[in-house]
């Protein structure tokens, strides 16, 4: 894959979303700042999709997009769409802000932040119709279960997220992670399966495959497992880690 060449934050700066907080981390560092409380005083400003796209479209969110290949082929085949990506490590996140920027993409934003914070503070409720994730590390020693991104918790606040009948669309290449986030999201009555569509998780294009992640798996003899949920119209509420 060629690299695209390099932007400046200004030529970036349509396509990316800041977390407004006191906080401040540098650009190209490493991780993004984690979720932190706010200043004694002041409180999150939910965002506003219309007045970020412009537009009234349909949102959709990604967690965890990596170099962005999934919203590069979702924005360019669905323009009425609208996208919103959100990455935990700065390179990733300015690589795939890089390849919306240079084709002008209008529909797909991208974060460098903390999924769950965003979800928790900033996603308004019932005001997405689709969360993908895809992929997700598994982070497999006991000492590292706090980097899992999801979790009981992250699923209650994408229920919240997702407005009834949407959808959220979930593909993993670890067996044992992808059983406990069906195991979590089964056991939540605002979920509800669908299995005539988990094909759509993470699909595939003209262009190719969903995610490099997905090539990799693949190429490597691997397999991929893939679920999707419609939204109900049941209470949200967390349930028991099947982790532990």
């Amino acid at each position: 894959m060629r690299k695209p060449r390099r932007l400046s934050n200004e030529e970036l700066a349509p396509w990316v979303w800041s977390r407004p907080t006191p906080h401040h981390t540098p650009e190209g560092k490493g991780e993004c700042e984690a979720a932190r409380g706010f200043a004694s005083g002041s409180s999150p400003q939910p965002i506003n999709w219309h007045t970020l796209f412009g537009n009234a479209n349909p949102v959709e969110i990604e967690v965890g997009t990596g170099k962005g290949l999934f919203l590069l082929n979702a924005s360019l085949a669905r323009p009425d769409t609208n996208f919103f990506g959100i990455e935990i490590v700065r390179k990733y996140q300015l690589y795939a802000a890089t390849r919306y920027a240079i084709r002008g993409l209008p529909n797909v934003k991208t974060a460098c932040a903390d999924a769950k914070a965003v979800l928790r503070e900033f996603v308004p409720a019932e005001s997405v119709t689709a969360v993908h994730v895809y992929f997700p590390d598994p982070w497999w020693k006991a000492r590292h279960k706090k980097r899992r991104v999801f979790t009981p918790e992250f699923a209650t606040l994408t229920a919240r997220a997702i407005v009834p009948h949407g959808r959220l669309y979930i593909a993993s290449d670890v067996e044992e992670y992808f059983d406990v986030m069906t195991a979590i999201v089964s056991a939540m009555p605002a979920f509800a399966i669908r299995p005539e569509e988990e094909e759509l998780a993470a699909p595939r294009t003209e262009a190719g495959f969903a995610t490099n992640f997905e090539r990799k798996a693949l190429d490597g003899g691997g397999a991929v497992w893939r679920a999707v949920y419609e939204r109900t119209t049941e209470s949200v509420a967390t349930v028991t880690d099947p982790a532990g």
